[in-house]
């Protein structure tokens, strides 16, 4: 008898979010890759279904609804989730179709992936509607969800100090990974020229929210006597003047600031790759993307100190607080540079999507 691990691949239709597209087709592919023999891998997606180019291969069937994402959302957190039927459920993200059942007689299993907590530590930078949401359907998950995954033990213990003490019971830490496949393009100059990009800069990463740290890693850039370019990724759409306002505040001339959103697996390592050095002075527990990614192309980084950034950089970063990053970035594009870009490297090969593969299906033999 097959058994049928069915995964949500709603990023796939309608993506909220680039890095959570990624993670959901990386993880996916991976399932496909490692299911243990008698195992298989479906998708449950919205209307219209996944389009061809973001097919999987190997997936066996695909369940799909007759509601779109945003609707599809809306009756989720309701508790309204007809035409799913009973079996073993996974999720990349939090939405899934939580709904009161036997996990014993039944042989259902509903697993979800939670990879930020910003609508408890940050709620001012969110819509209100969307901190409401993100809070009624951690509910949601705590009632009825038979595991959550979180990508670390820092992230673990800060919803340990937010959730109630039945859905800490239920946490799992399985890591990400880069995007599958991650790697410098060979047309990485031809990709800078596209993007209007220089050949040599400092990248940072994040918008004007507080908690994304622009001012002190722009601070450090100052500090480090750094006068070339700095490049920042993930600029929320709109957001680009204040970027460079912040810049100038710290003291970076605006012709110096190039602020880009969201780009695809093969132009940030592009661009990445090119860096003198990435920097990060977020102090959420979200999983550090980015700075996975920096890993992966094997460049310097200089990070805020805080439990998440430890935990996943390891010895592969220059920890300072974030009044003191000047001078760890010094560090990390002099004398510690090529010693940073070896232990990048090495830091890199623990994380893998066919590992957390293994880790998922194991879990839910647990289960």
């Amino acid at each position: 008898m097959t058994v049928t691990l069915r995964v949500v691949l709603d990023q796939l239709v309608a993506p909220t979010s680039p890095d959570l597209a990624e993670a959901s087709a990386s993880l996916t592919a991976a399932l496909v890759a490692t299911a243990p023999r008698g195992c298989d891998v479906a998708a449950i997606v919205p209307s219209p279904g996944i389009p061809e180019e973001h097919a999987i291969a190997g997936l066996t069937s695909e369940t799909r609804l007759a509601v779109r994402r945003r609707e599809l959302a809306a009756s989720w957190q309701l508790g309204v989730a007809p035409g799913i039927g009973k079996g073993l459920i996974h999720s990349p993200t939090a939405l899934a179709p939580l709904v009161r059942h036997d996990r014993v007689n039944e042989t259902h299993q509903i697993v979800v992936t939670l990879w930020e907590l910003r609508a408890w530590e940050t709620p001012d930078e969110l819509p209100r509607a969307e901190m409401l949401a993100c809070r009624a359907l951690l509910s949601r998950v705590t009632k009825h969800a038979d595991a959550v995954i979180v990508p670390t033990h820092a992230m673990a213990a800060r919803l340990a100090d937010v959730a109630k003490a039945k859905l800490v019971k239920k946490v799992r830490v399985i890591e990400g990974a880069p995007a599958a496949g991650l790697r410098v393009p060979s047309d990485a100059v031809g990709r800078l020229r596209a993007l209007d990009l220089p050949s040599t800069s400092i990248v940072l990463a994040g918008g004007t929210a507080a908690s994304d740290g622009l001012e002190a890693a722009f601070a450090a850039v100052v500090a480090s006597g750094w006068d070339g370019d700095v490049v920042v990724l993930d600029v929320p759409e709109g957001d680009e003047p204040a970027v460079a306002e912040v810049a100038v505040a710290a003291g970076i001339a605006e012709t110096r600031v190039h602020a880009r959103g969201a780009l695809d697996r093969w132009d940030r390592a592009a661009v990445l790759s090119h860096a003198a050095a990435f920097v990060t002075a977020c102090g959420r527990t979200d999983w550090p993307w980015r700075a996975v990614d920096a890993l992966a192309v094997g460049i310097p980084i200089v990070a805020v100190d805080t439990p998440v950034h430890r935990e996943v950089l390891a010895d592969a970063a220059a920890f300072a607080a974030a009044d003191d990053l000047g001078a760890a970035l010094t560090r990390a594009l002099g004398e510690d540079a090529e010693r940073l870009r070896v232990l990048a490297g090495d830091r890199a090969k623990g994380f893998a999507w066919e590992l957390s593969a293994e880790r998922v299906w194991a879990l839910h033999a647990e289960l």
